[in-house]
């Protein structure tokens, strides 16, 4: 597929400028400090397109296969695009996603952590959308990370001295694929402000129909990028928590330094239990919106 235009643009897009910014209150904008301590800030060649990918999910608990699909899109960007990588971001929802199995956003944000920095040198976790209050649709979360990187932080630079606009690009499993395919799940105007602006970078998964998926998205199909998984690899969250409720081992499938959180702290010992810390549990969260709804496919 041709590469999407290397001339993204520095400031937000008119339909969610005030998303961002609106949905933190003043003391959480305040605190909110956005990591890019890993993050390449100086190009190695200045001929290609630098690349910056963002998973969003639930990450309840995160697995070996979600970092691993960092490392799929790595490799698939670096042999088969004209971009060059400069960073990979984590993105847990918040609480207000109000899903079955579901631990509490500082859980997940501790385990995401402990993740990246025991298996990673260049991954990173974005605690935004966690702690938002209201759920953000994937738009406006792409939104927030288009605005950090190209409007607050100036994009990055090449060995010469010029600076380059980051595109960001959301990294998902194909059953997001799928529902993005499926009438009446995502609203029109945010699949198409998420693969026009962003695009998306797929990794293959068993027993998903990708190029069914495909066949109704071709308006964007310069945008999607489809990467085969060589070595299959069908773990998730959803069958690690059932093996937990069940008491069978996930050693191998997850980080161990996240099943020694999860012992630790007694997570996803019953089932659709959210495992939430009593002193941070808050009240009035924020139901589903009607529309733009992502299911588990996206936020799993």
């Amino acid at each position: 597929m041709d590469s999407p235009e290397s001339n993204v643009q520095t400031q937000l897009p008119a339909a969610h400028t005030n998303g961002p910014a609106a949905a933190m209150t003043a003391e959480q904008l305040e605190a909110y400090s956005f990591p890019q301590d890993r993050l390449k800030r100086v190009m190695n060649d200045p001929s290609k397109t630098p690349l910056l990918l963002v998973a969003c999910g639930s990450f309840s608990p995160i697995t070996y296969l979600h970092l691993r699909m960092f490392e799929m899109a790595a490799d698939y960007v670096k042999f088969n695009t004209d971009f060059e990588l400069v960073g990979g971001y984590l993105s847990p929802v918040s609480d207000a996603y109000k899903k079955a199995g579901l631990a509490s956003a500082e859980h997940r944000l501790r385990m995401c952590h402990i993740a990246v920095d025991q298996t990673s040198n260049w991954l990173m976790v974005d605690p935004w959308e966690a702690v938002q209050k209201q759920y953000q649709p994937t738009a406006i979360v792409l939104d927030h990370f288009q605005h950090e990187i190209n409007t607050v932080l100036g994009g990055v630079e090449t060995r010469d001295g010029e600076r380059k606009n980051v595109r960001v690009a959301l990294l998902a499993g194909a059953d997001l694929i799928q529902t993005m395919s499926t009438p009446g799940v995502w609203s029109d105007k945010d699949l198409d402000h998420i693969l026009r602006q962003y695009g998306t970078f797929i990794v293959e998964r068993t027993g998903t129909d990708i190029d069914e998926a495909l066949a109704s998205l071709q308006t964007w199909k310069d945008n999607i990028y489809v990467i085969q998984q060589l070595i299959q690899n069908d773990v998730s969250s959803t069958k690690i928590r059932l093996f937990l409720r069940r008491e069978m081992s996930v050693q191998y499938l997850v980080p161990a330094p996240v099943i020694q959180y999860i012992e630790e702290h007694g997570l996803y010992e019953e089932d659709g239990a959210s495992s939430s810390m009593p002193e941070r549990e808050k009240e009035g969260k924020g139901k589903l919106p009607a529309q733009g709804l992502e299911p588990e496919a996206s936020k799993s």
